[in-house]
């Protein structure tokens, strides 16, 4: 299974697109890339995958630095609606499991699909919801 859940293994999902093998067809498969390579701390893709105004080179570094710092549980796509996908990404500092939450923006340039920002919620882990450490058990008798 590819690290951004969908069922598929890693290099023909998220793997071919990091790589360069082939392009994200869709704003959801660029965000899907863009949370595994969260997930490996592959700062020079998240920097790459961005649009041009947005890539800074020095970003690398801090990414995977913070990439490195936490464990990279789960996503969950919520919605896609043309060029916006909303979604939940799901990891652990230390023993809290927090939930990025964003609704990411994507554009067309130079025939690539580029994220381009995202509004961000708050949100959190819901108690009776399947804890996002895999185990199958409600949060609030696992790692709550």
């Amino acid at each position: 299974m590819c690290i951004c859940g969908k069922n598929e293994n890693f290099n023909g999902c998220c793997g071919g697109i990091i790589s360069g093998q082939h392009k994200a067809k869709t704003p959801e498969q660029l965000m899907r890339s863009r949370f595994s390579a969260y997930a490996r701390a592959d700062g020079r893709y998240l920097i790459l995958s961005a649009v041009r105004e947005n890539q800074y080179e020095d970003d690398a570094a801090l990414i995977q630095e913070f990439s490195n710092s936490v464990e990279w549980l789960k996503l969950d796509v919520l919605t896609t609606e043309g060029d916006t996908v909303e979604f939940k990404a799901y990891y652990r500092d230390e023993s809290i499991i927090h939930v990025l939450h964003e609704k990411s923006n994507f554009v067309m340039q130079d025939g690539q699909w580029k994220y381009k920002d995202g509004e961000l919620y708050k949100s959190k882990v819901e108690r009776n919801e399947s804890c996002p450490c895999g185990s199958g058990k409600k949060f609030k008798k696992c790692c709550d």
